[in-house]
């Protein structure tokens, strides 16, 4: 369907997987064409990973991805400067998981594996205990930077997106791993979309963009579609069409 409106193939496919499901297979891998593939792997309490309980779990995941052969993206417990999930709230404890699962794979062959660490745009509780930047694992542990914004409160793609640019985009390709525009009514979702195809023109240093393309988000009312709309389909497929976004 998608490709079919947007005339082109989905550069990236973002998929969850709970911390002990099982991760997609080769052949899973295989049916997503030139797409690449991006898992989202849900965090757990940090003790424990840092205690060593799940590493047998942690190197079971590296080599089933490691089997798939094709370059791929891991988005390990992400918002994790927010409050809303259990991983949230340590940031000494977070990097030290991070760490143990990077050596891990690493260790299990799963070269193919890019790591993407990746922040909400702003932190809750928004103290200096609780800054993003605390969670960050180091460089030799990160290959791409992302973060979640929506604008749930008409917030501009640059105020969403600026702070995580200027903190690392000299240092690490950043990539939107989760976006979307809340339609606030009177074309304000064609206009967002419009306005982030804009900011992502005149910011280089962002590589990706993932659309959070879903109307059935948990404890969320909202839409997050761009199809919802003829004006918010047609800036989404103009926005991806263009040199910058298919290329």
């Amino acid at each position: 369907m998608r490709r079919k409106q947007l005339g082109r193939e989905q550069k990236v496919v973002h998929r969850f997987v709970g911390w002990s499901e099982r991760m997609p297979s080769s052949s899973s891998v295989d049916g997503l064409g030139g797409s690449t593939l991006m898992v989202s792997w849900h965090g757990t309490r940090m003790a424990a990973v840092t205690g060593g309980g799940s590493d047998s779990l942690i190197a079971a995941a590296a080599r089933r991805l490691a089997a798939v052969e094709k370059p791929l993206l891991l988005r390990w417990a992400w918002e994790m400067n927010g409050d809303w999930f259990d991983w949230g709230g340590s940031p000494s404890g977070y990097v030290r998981a991070y760490r143990r699962i990077h050596r891990i794979f690493r260790a299990n062959g799963a070269d193919n594996v890019a790591f993407v660490w990746s922040p909400n745009w702003n932190s809750s509780p928004d103290s200096s205990a609780n800054a993003m930047e605390r969670y960050y694992p180091g460089d030799d542990y990160v290959d791409w930077v992302g973060v979640s914004g929506y604008n749930f409160f008409n917030e501009s793609p640059s105020t969403l997106f600026k702070h995580v640019v200027s903190a690392y985009g000299k240092r690490k390709p950043v990539i939107l791993t989760e976006t979307a525009a809340i339609d606030h009514g009177a074309g304000s979702k064609a206009a967002w979309i419009k306005a982030l195809s804009s900011y992502v023109r005149r910011t280089p240093a962002i590589a990706g963009v993932v659309w959070f393309d879903t109307d059935v988000q948990e404890d969320s009312p909202h839409n997050f579609r761009f199809d919802t709309s003829a004006d918010a389909l047609e800036a989404y497929r103009f926005m991806a069409r263009s040199a910058r976004f298919s290329g």
